[in-house]
């Protein structure tokens, strides 16, 4: 038929009818509705469409050959099927959706977009009409299928990441599977644990009567404040230690107050807070727990590959207390074969950088240690137990941003925090309520359980006042006074305010023909060591300072403090006159007090006041008022008033008839 012919005509061409494929559709639908009259013109017409659409969809060949061979299959099995309908239609080539089917599915839409949180789909799969011959019903069950499986997965990963926060929600489980029941997580509680076992109580000690312990705790002026603090005895006798720690004291007679009273705490792995006079022996306070720490926690957790191996950190304000500290702690560690070194500035950080690699103990200064920090080269996170040493003069000297940066790298599980300090002023305690977890409060001194600045009784003070034209010569007579022919190698440190003012004390007592020596900020850290180091030898036995000298330095022996000039705070006096009477020995401590200094008199009067010592006529003359402290920003224009805008009232020291 001439449709053959045209389909062989566009077939041995290889055109393509892009485009053509809705009006042969339209053509088709013409020739079903007209089936039954049959023409010239209609049969030429749906021969022309089928050849078109045969390019176009690749009908089979039987279409071409026979054109009504595909109606009257497509009528026979539609009579197979049992469906009657009328001859004049045929099936459409396209299998377009009926308006019905079209309603299904979009019903199908609508109940996959219901389907609850959990994904359940069983309604859905439930209500679900089979539909013979319809594609679109088949995909969107599948589609609703596949989206609640995915909800399902998400709802169980959200479940989960909740009970992993402690929480016990869980998703509702799907029909068909068993519930179930879930206990939800016990928080942990942020009080810290009870540490007592780790320190066993020395038989001998416990059967001490109570009344042998207070007097004990009266005669040497210790107050304890804390959570359970009388549940611990002061260790009163070295032989009350354990054995391994009690070695290092054979040639000591007894424990100092403020060892006796924390070394059961600190052994227990308490926090701890020191209040306590310079030169009552606190280096050896937490040095001594401090080994045992790091003992302990090497023996029941492996070194870590990942974590520095650094165990404890010592932080002191100033460079030749730091080199102090870390004689006494590396003569502790040796005999268990603990690293330790020591970390400050005014010297090259090659070395110390190598030493922090395998360095279990770090004694160091606030600058230098948070530099090094900065670099890599110092990994505190491994550190479980942590000392400020003269914590009041490292906030003096404004180390509280090093110091609180120091902190913060440290673990705080775990860590056993330690503070020692001769002075409680508030911005010690507003640091220690941030770090420390429920500290034991240790005070030691006559009258002052709450860490008031106090002189060391054992230290006779005289105050002189005198010309600030005559003060060099008035001190040239004390040192022939203190350095005769008979105790002329007897150690005796000057004090002086200003740098230039040292260096020229220094050199007036040389052209005298005195054995001195020198120590200020401008020398260099290698002359400040020697300096020190000749001093404590005894090859120079005067040594003339600045206030670098006055804190925390244990220098046996001095026999004599004299301060050419008194310091800008009082507080500053305590710790210069500290450097003499240690380790229970008795000292001596003579001022030079001139009229410049008179704003200082009514603290210097209290504090002789409160050490029971003389009160010279000359010095009341100046007055009893305490100077108010200035602000470091504002001076004394500083307006001081307490948290909820009072203003607080000026102190005046007042006495007793």
């Amino acid at each position: 038929m001439p449709g053959g012919g045209m389909y062989m005509a566009f077939n041995r061409q290889g055109r393509s009818c892009q485009g053509i494929k809705s009006i042969v559709t339209g053509i088709k639908r013409i020739h079903s509705v007209f089936g039954n009259f049959y023409t010239i013109e209609q049969n030429l017409l749906y021969f022309t469409a089928v050849a078109i659409l045969a390019m176009t969809e690749a009908l089979p060949s039987e279409a071409l050959t026979n054109g009504h061979s595909l109606e009257k299959k497509n009528k026979k099995r539609k009579r197979e099927n049992g469906k009657h309908e009328s001859s004049s239609k045929i099936e459409d080539v396209t299998s377009k959706p009926s308006k019905e089917e079209r309603r299904e599915a979009k019903r199908l839409r609508k109940l996959e977009k219901e389907k609850d949180t959990n994904g359940k789909v069983g309604e859905l799969e439930k209500n679900a009409p089979e539909i013979n011959g319809s594609h679109e019903a088949e995909e969107a069950l599948a589609k609703a299928t596949r989206k609640a499986e995915k909800a399902r997965s998400k709802a169980t990963k959200k479940a989960e990441r909740k009970e992993s926060n402690g929480t016990s929600t869980i998703p509702e489980p799907l029909d068909g599977e068993d519930k179930i029941t879930k206990k939800p997580k016990q928080k942990k509680s942020k009080t810290p644990p009870d540490s007592t076992s780790n320190y066993a109580e020395d038989p001998a000690l416990t059967a001490l009567s109570k009344s042998e312990i207070d007097d004990f705790l009266k005669t040497n002026f210790i107050t304890i404040n804390g959570p359970s603090s009388s549940s611990l005895r002061p260790i009163t006798k070295f032989p009350y230690l354990p054995t391994t720690d009690s070695t290092p004291f054979a040639a000591f007679k007894a424990p100092t107050p403020i060892q006796s009273a924390a070394w059961p705490f600190l052994l227990s792995g308490r926090d701890v807070i020191g209040v306590a006079e310079t030169g009552s022996g606190k280096t050896l306070a937490f040095g001594v727990p401090c080994i045992r720490s790091i003992i302990r926690s090497m023996t029941t957790s492996p070194p870590s590959k990942s974590r520095g191996p650094t165990k404890a950190v010592m932080v002191s304000p100033t460079r030749e207390l730091a080199v102090q500290i870390h004689t006494q702690i590396e003569a502790l560690a040796a005999p268990a074969s603990l690293k330790t070194v020591c970390v400050y500035g005014g010297v090259p950080k090659d070395q110390q950088r190598a030493a922090l690699k395998t360095a279990h103990i770090v004694v160091a200064t606030p600058g230098r240690l948070n530099d090094l920090i900065n670099e890599g080269a110092a990994d505190l996170s491994n550190v479980n137990y942590l000392v400020l040493d003269e914590a009041d003069r490292m906030l003096d000297k404004g180390f509280e941003e090093e110091i609180r940066k120091i902190i913060s790298t440290t673990s705080p599980e775990g860590r056993q925090t330690l503070m020692f300090t001769a002075t409680w002023p508030p911005s010690v305690r507003e640091l220690a309520a941030t770090f420390m977890k429920q500290p034991v409060h240790i005070s030691i001194g006559a009258d002052n359980p709450t860490g008031e600045l106090r002189a060391n009784t054992k230290i006779k003070q005289l105050v002189e006042v005198v010309d600030p034209r005559g003060k060099e010569q008035r001190l040239l007579q004390i040192l022939k006074q203190h350095q005769g022919p008979k105790n002329k190698n007897d150690r005796i440190l000057v004090f002086c305010l200003y740098k230039k003012e040292a260096a020229r004390v220094e050199g007036f007592l040389r052209q005298r023909g005195l054995r001195v020596a020198g120590i200020h900020g401008d020398m260099g850290q290698a002359a400040r060591s020697a300096s020190l180091e000749s001093f404590k030898s005894g090859q120079c036995p005067l040594l003339v300072a600045t206030d670098v000298a006055a804190r925390g330095l244990d220098i046996p022996a001095v026999k004599v403090v004299v301060n050419v000039t008194f310091p800008l705070t009082v507080e500053d006096y305590v710790h210069r006159i500290g450097r003499t009477g240690r380790a229970g020995a008795q000292g001596l401590a003579i001022t030079l007090f001139t009229e410049h200094d008179k704003a200082q008199s009514g603290a210097l009067i209290n504090v002789l006041r409160a050490a029971g010592q003389e009160i010279p006529e000359d010095l009341l003359k100046f007055g009893t008022t305490v100077k108010k402290k200035g602000h470091e920003a504002y001076g004394a224009f500083y307006k001081d008033v307490g948290a909820g805008g009072e203003k607080k009232e000026s102190t005046k020291i007042k006495f007793d008839d």
